[in-house]
């Protein structure tokens, strides 16, 4: 019998996060909010004189890294709150209220932007020492001098940024909430049940839910491709508004990530197709199937393993599996995620699905977890959110705010590096055949998902938005016939796939986020390159690793990846993630005969 969920109050206090480094009660946060509503009130106060002299903008980059680290601080407790009991009506107000300051706080400084950049002797004046705290933030806007508008356009354009979210959450709404998906053997079908439908061993129960899933989506299939347009459009008149040839040229820019970045990362992955389709050939036989079905893609090929890890036990096996990389990394994750709970760790009611790990310049990086005992992926999970914590732990230890914040392009890096680390020191004490043949066929499967999942997605992305921005109109028909082409590319001769099959690229949330999902792809190689050079090297190598964590955002990610060891500006790291996935294919093989 299932266990009930308990409500918030019931659990432990010591398996709840502990959130006094932040504030020690809800008073004080009231205390910081009004400071914050002050700091908006006085936002216009330097305008006109930022280019006066180097003290006024001192004075001014000051008040911005106080207000900003104040308004971070105020808005990660009350999300951090609303995560763990998003159903206390207190938890939704505090969510309700920050976010409106927050966005009043950034329309109200919209105005700096444009005024520095017509300071004439700007890069004179942060030469000085003075501007040691603040000069990267500053070079930062200056690289954006002819990508910025006016003044008065920028503040129209940060007072309209909430209606540019419409798509997506009419597309959240309308997928979560309006769209009922039936019942499948008196089972709901729904967003939150789909995956275990999919990995079901019954095959006739894995057709009948895909048909009638895809069924629901193809009944608002035109719905939602005017949604996914009208998102595409916007994203195009956002780059061009802004001078860009092209919204990805947009999207890399603020990087600094290379267009050869993303066309590498695509063609280094067509490139292993012959590995995948081999894939999909062997998952065929392990089946038993005479042909191979979209619905036969995520059934286990082994059989989940009886395992039984304690929360406590689970913390051990990380901090052993990090060993690697040296003391101070492993005393303080594992303090983190044990005696200074950092980490909110079991289910309660009406705390967020998942996991994450959230923080900022003040306070400790925080981890929300779901932990099941029975389940040997949320080992993985802990690890996985351990390093984006500890990403964040060792970035604001070394750098002012202006420049702590990292990218997201950098940061599934330390997340996945932490994930590879676990699985080998799984599989070098595996108690048998079977618990390492289980998390080979995770670390495979991990790959398709993260590797050539996303890039398939990253490629439909770029499909779209360049037919929308050579005049040619996004419909319905044609994101399916886009998307059937990919599927029919990436998955190979083994597979067959039903009619509604495409409807798959109508449904992926990401999309809306424009650009964003290669970076899982560059993640995950990047991650595989790493991690294997510092097992394979000296201290030197872990050295290289753990200045990468230091960086934060002093550099731009390639130049900072690169200062750890691996090059995205090639393909050899996306090559390098493809050949252990061949190599992983090759074990995987021999162990089950």
């Amino acid at each position: 019998m299932a266990k009930e969920i308990p409500l918030r109050s019931q659990v432990n206090e010591s398996d709840k996060w502990d959130l006094s480094s932040l504030y020690p009660c809800d008073e004080a946060w009231e205390t910081d909010l009004q400071k914050l509503q002050k700091k908006v009130e006085e936002a216009g106060k330097f305008k006109g004189t930022l280019g006066k002299d180097p003290e006024n903008l001192l004075s001014a980059m000051k008040w911005i890294s106080d207000a900003f680290m104040l308004a971070e601080q105020v808005y990660v407790y009350a999300s951090l709150k609303s995560s763990a009991e998003a159903n206390d009506p207190e938890n939704q107000r505090k969510m309700g209220v920050v976010s409106q300051v927050y966005t009043s706080l950034v329309a109200a400084t919209s105005y700096m932007d444009p005024e520095i950049l017509e300071i004439k002797n700007l890069e004179k004046w942060i030469e000085s020492n003075d501007f040691d705290d603040s000069r990267v933030y500053l070079k930062k806007i200056l690289r954006q001098k002819e990508h910025t508008l006016s003044p008065k356009e920028e503040e129209i354009l940060a007072k309209q940024s909430e209606l540019q979210g419409t798509p997506q959450r009419a597309f959240s709404m309308l997928t979560n909430v309006d769209m009922d998906f039936g019942k499948v053997d008196d089972i709901p079908l729904s967003q939150s049940t789909w995956s275990q439908f999919m990995i079901s061993p019954d095959r006739d129960l894995r057709r009948r839910a895909y048909d009638q899933f895809y069924a629901t989506y193809q009944g608002h299939e035109q719905t939602i491709a005017t949604l996914y347009a009208g998102s595409v459009k916007q994203d195009i008149f956002n780059a061009r508004i802004k001078g860009f040839d092209t919204a990805l040229d947009a999207a890399l820019y603020r990087d600094d990530v290379p267009k050869s970045v993303y066309t590498g990362l695509i063609e280094a992955v067509h490139k292993a197709f012959p590995t995948l389709h081999r894939y999909y050939a062997l998952r065929k036989r392990i089946l038993g199937v005479q042909e191979l079905r979209h619905y036969d893609v995520y059934v286990p090929l082994v059989s989940s393993i009886k395992t039984h890890k304690t929360y406590e036990e689970a913390a051990e096996i990380v901090r052993e599996a990090l060993q690697p990389l040296g003391e101070d990394y492993v005393k303080t994750i594992y303090k983190g995620i044990t005696t200074d709970r950092w980490v909110d760790r079991y289910e309660n009611k009406g705390k967020r699905s998942g996991a994450f790990s959230s923080g900022g310049f003040i306070g400790a990086p925080y981890i929300l977890l779901n932990y099941k005992e029975d389940v040997i992926g949320d080992v993985f999970t802990l690890a996985h959110e351990g390093g984006h914590s500890m990403h964040s732990y060792y970035s604001k230890r070394n750098n002012p705010f202006l420049c702590y914040d990292y990218t997201i392009f950098e940061a599934e890096v330390a997340s996945t590096f932490n994930e590879q680390l676990v699985a080998k020191y799984l599989i070098d004490n595996a108690e048998n055949e079977t618990m390492k043949t289980y998390i080979i066929a995770k670390q495979i499967d991990d790959i398709i998902a993260t590797l050539f999942r996303q890039t398939m997605f990253a490629e439909f992305e770029l499909l779209c938005h360049t037919q929308q921005e050579n005049g040619q109109p996004l419909t319905a028909s044609t994101m399916r016939k886009t998307y059937r082409g990919l599927l029919e590319a990436y998955f190979g001769p083994e597979m067959k796939f039903e009619e509604n099959s495409d409807l798959e690229g109508l449904r992926i949330p990401h999309f809306y986020n424009a650009y964003y999902v290669y970076k899982y792809s560059t993640g995950i190689s990047a991650a595989i390159a790493l991690s294997e050079r510092v097992l394979n090297g000296g201290e030197q190598e872990l050295q290289d690793y753990l200045g990468f964590l230091k960086s934060g955002g002093s550099k731009f990610p390639i130049q900072t990846l690169k200062g750890a060891g691996v090059d995205m500006s090639t393909q050899a790291p996306v090559e390098a993630a493809t050949k252990k996935f061949a190599n992983l294919l090759d074990q995987f093989e021999k162990l089950i005969g």
